[in-house]
Formats: C-alpha cells, structure tokens, sequence
C-alpha cells in the first residue's frame, strides 16, 4: 500500500532536508502557550512535564520513528492506521487528525493575535478582547500560511524555519529573563519538595498532566509529509531524536523560568510570556525586553501555523487520491504541483471555524473550548499510532517466522501501552466541564461538536466507499 500510494503522487517535491525537519518539529511542537498553560498548575508542573516525557513523548518518538522506517511515504499516520486496523480506521485515523486541526488552527491563531498586541503599548493591548481585531488578524495569517502552502513547500518551508528560530530564540530569552530574576530579585514561587510533587488526588491534576501530553503531539507531523523528505529513512530519525532533547528542554525550563519571574496565580493564559517578561524589562531598566519576546513569539507562532497548514492539507489530498473523500481534494496545482484545492477548502473552513469561535462567546472561553476539542480529535489518532506500533512489528516478527516477543518487542508494547494509557487520560479529561461553566452547554459544544464532525466524515467515507466498488480505479491524480 505504501508503494502504491508513493506512485500515486510522483509530482510532489522532495525538498525537505535534516535542518528544514528539526525546526519544522521545533516549530509545530513547540507552542510557547503551553508555558502559561503549565505555569499556572504551579511547581508541580515541571513534575507533570517530566512524566509526560516519560509516558507520552518518548513513546510517541518511538512509535513515529518505527513506522515511518516500516511504512513510508505520503500521508504519514492514515497509512500506518489502515496497514494496522483496516480501511475504515486509516480514513478515521486520517480524517479525526485532519478534522481536529480546524479546531487547533483557531487556538494557536487567537493566541498570536493576544501575544502580537504585547509589541506595543497598553494602547495596542486594549485591542485583546476586540472580536473584530481578533478575526482580522487570524485571518489575515491564515491565508497567508495557505498561500504560501499553494505556493510549494520550497518558499512555505522558510517561514516555517523562521518561526523555528525564532521560537528558539524566544525561549532562550525566556530562560535569560528567568535566570536574571532570579539573580537579581530572587524567585517569585518557592520549589519546596511538597509543591513540586502533584497532587494525584485531585482531578485538576489529571487534566493538568493530559494537557501536557497534548503539548507534546506532533512529531507525527512531519511524517505525513514522507513524499516530500530527501532520503527521509535517514533524515527522519536524525531529525526526530535531535529535535525531542531541544523541545523536552524548552518546555520544562521554559516553564521553570516563568515562575521564577512570576507567582502562578498571576500568569494569564494567553499572555503569560510577555508578562512575565515585561515585569522582569521593568524592574531592570530593560522595557524592550518584552516585546521583543512578544515578536518572536509571535513570528514562532505565525511559522507553527504554516507548518501544520501545509502538512495537514496532505492528509485530504491523499485520502481523496485513495477515494475515500471527493476525488477533487487529489488534485495537484498544474504550476506549482501542490494540493491546492485541499490547502483552500482546509482555509475555508477554518475561516468558518473562526467566525464560529468569536460569536456568542468572549475570547477566553472561545479558547478553552477550542483546546478542548482539539485534544479530543487530535489525540483519537494517536492511539491508532501508539497500538499501531507494538501491532505491526509482532505481524512482522510472526510473517519472519520469529518469536513474538523479546526485549524489543516488550519495549514496542509497553511504550505503546503507555502513550494509548495518556491518550485515553487526555480525552476523558477534555470531557469534564470547567468550574464556573453550564456543563449541558460545554459538553453540546466540545463532545457534540466532536461527535458531529466523526459522523460527517464517515458519511464521506460511506459515500464515497460505494462509489469506490462500482467505478474502475483512477490512474493518477488530476492536475488541474
């Protein structure tokens, strides 16, 4: 199946080296609002992050790394899923991933729409909770990420690499800003050995630790794009192991240095980084210094968004070139051989996604019901890959004639065994309405909207199946 769909998109480019995949994982990984997000559960969360590195991130590098070596090629988790479970599971697999990142484009958008305003003065700030702003802004991005993804992979990559650097960059002031407070002013929390160790008991906790592991998804990313890698059996594994030692890094000191500079209790969602920051500018004579985090930042953000957008659109594009979506979305630019028609369907319905999230509610609570969606659609394909890997490498080992289980193959179960243990935790945990909301709206919104979603797309996978046993296979991808 790999080789048939590797032959089935001959025209797409391979310009995709070691460097352009660690800073596109660095890129797409790296969220910097996560810092905020873990700052605020307190000292416990650097314990969180250490056990999702554990539990979730490695295992998911081993799953990635396993497949992508066993079955490469474009499209990445859909054809992992099917060669494991079965047709209609890869079209979920692939379809739930593609789906849930409507969803994500929003959260990541709206939260650099937040962080630009923190270049300038209060004047630019008081813009935060303008829907209007809001709107233009992530919209003016997010066809620019579309149009440069139209345009090819070899200009869309440099902006990607960009907001690579710069996401780089920002975190290394993060932890200068943290070090330096702490030098000057002393820590703002105390690390006791009672506040660093979690709080099993309460459930805060647990969604607190699957929030975490949500930050850590993506290294399955760049797979997708396999047909577009140089010599990809080499390049991803350097690439993989090289960018999870820099991301581990980021996040766990990131989020040190930022309760260093501040409390917990005063670390907003969104603007945690340049506010933490800004305070430390202040107290040192230095009122640049959270800006310019805020614009690198930003420009990390903006890179992050162009990575997923012109990853994510091969997913419909090799589905459909699969017929199980409208043959349309395989269609390939006849100037710039892209998935064009899949980059502008996934920029539309973005776009209604966007207008859908700033109506009827404000932006925070749009933003949190957003993430919660998204882990929900996102992670129901990490799953498929974590039990995908231990599956897969016992029906190799019986097909050799092999033992099915030794020292790797217990490896390859328990690694999987744990990631799908987190997966699971992170769902059920997205579930759960927050103190202060209507649990009947919540759940309408975050579980229905989910549910809703699912069915549409196997409605496409019903239709289209169908339609599949009665016409002859299709030859080649259309360029028009």
């Amino acid at each position: 199946m790999a080789a048939t769909m590797e032959s089935a998109v001959p025209s797409l480019r391979r310009v995709l080296g070691t460097w352009d995949l660690i800073l596109f994982n660095i890129v797409a990984i790296v969220a910097l609002r996560w810092l905020s997000v873990a700052a605020q559960v307190g000292p416990s969360s650097l314990a969180l992050w250490l056990l999702g590195l554990v539990g979730f991130f490695v295992p998911l590098a081993l799953a990635v790394l396993d497949l992508s070596a066993r079955i490469p090629g474009e499209g990445g988790l859909y054809l992992w899923t099917k060669a494991a479970f079965g047709d209609i599971h890869g079209f979920i697999a692939g379809w739930t991933y593609w789906v849930s990142n409507l969803t994500y484009f929003p959260t990541a958008l709206l939260f650099s729409a937040g962080i630009f305003l923190h270049i300038g003065d209060a004047h630019w700030q008081s813009h935060a909770n303008d829907a209007g702003y809001n709107l233009g802004y992530c919209l003016a991005v997010l066809w620019l990420a579309t149009g440069l993804g139209i345009l090819g992979m070899e200009r869309a990559k440099w902006l990607q690499n960009l907001g690579g650097i710069a996401t780089w960059c920002a975190a290394a002031l993060i932890l200068a800003g943290g070090v330096l407070a702490a030098l000057r002013f002393g820590s703002a929390t105390a690390f006791t050995t009672a506040q660093l160790w979690p709080d099993f008991g309460k459930l805060s906790t647990l969604a607190s630790l699957a929030t975490i592991a949500l930050a850590f998804q993506g290294l399955e990313l760049g797979p997708i794009m396999g047909g577009e890698i140089r010599d990809p059996a080499k390049q991803i594994p350097r690439a993989t192991l090289s960018s999870c030692v820099v991301i581990a890094a980021i996040y766990i000191a990131g989020t040190a240095s930022l309760l260093v500079a501040l409390p917990a209790s005063t670390i907003d969602i969104i603007s945690g980084i340049p506010q933490a920051l800004s305070a430390i500018g202040q107290r040192v004579h230095l009122p640049w210094f959270g800006s310019l985090t805020a614009a690198l930042v930003t420009i990390g953000t903006v890179g992050g968004v162009t990575a997923w957008i012109t990853a994510t659109a091969r997913l419909p594009f090799v589905v459909g070139l699969d017929r199980y979506l409208p043959a349309v979305l395989g269609r390939l630019h006849p100037r710039f051989g892209t998935p064009h028609v899949a980059l502008l369907v996934q920029g539309m319905l973005t776009s209604l996604m966007l207008l859908a999230a700033l109506s009827g509610s404000s932006i925070h609570d749009a933003y949190i019901i957003l993430i919660d969606m998204t882990a929900i659609m996102s992670l129901l394909p990490l799953a498929y890959i974590l039990l995908a890997y231990p599956l897969l490498r016992r029906r190799a080992r019986r097909q050799r004639g092999e033992a099915t289980l030794d020292g790797r193959m217990l490896v390859a179960w328990l690694a999987g065994l744990s990631g799908f243990g987190f997966v699971v935790l992170a769902v059920v945990t997205s579930m759960i309405p927050p103190a202060g909301s209507t649990p009947a709206l919540f759940l309408a919104k975050v579980v229905g909207g989910s549910a809703l979603l699912i069915a549409i797309g196997l409605m496409f996978y019903r239709h289209h199946r169908a339609l599949h046993r009665r016409q002859p296979a299709n030859p080649a991808p259309s360029r028009a």
